[in-house]
């Protein structure tokens, strides 16, 4: 008897690496961040951040209308984010279009 092997792959969102935070730059109320991700094309890309104030609230976000596959990472900012008078820090959390928003925060300490 004679075994053919076929092979068998499994998609999971566990292999899948998050878009990273690399960089940030806060001045005034407006947020530059540097972003890495695995861009794949339309099918899988980061496509979005917020900037969260220590309670989790929203106090920013970013869409990212398309893939960034031929320039990583890729630095985008949004103005406008109120950040709350006395904050010593906020913190970035990514999203890309498959795996959605991940759990981990980057944190960003203000200065005075």
């Amino acid at each position: 008897m004679r075994l053919a092997l076929i092979p068998f792959f499994v998609a999971t969102t566990a292999l899948a690496d998050p878009a990273q935070v690399t960089d940030v730059t806060v001045s005034g109320d407006r947020v530059s961040v540097t972003i890495l991700h695995a861009d794949t094309g339309w099918d899988h890309y980061a496509d979005g951040w917020e900037v969260l104030d220590a309670d989790g609230n929203r106090l920013g976000f970013r869409e990212l209308a398309h893939p960034h596959v031929n320039e990583q990472p890729f630095t985008r900012s949004q103005s406008g984010v109120m950040i709350p008078e006395g904050a010593t820090s906020v913190f970035i959390r990514t999203r890309c279009s498959v795996d959605g928003w991940d759990a981990t925060l980057f944190e960003v300490a203000l200065s005075d």
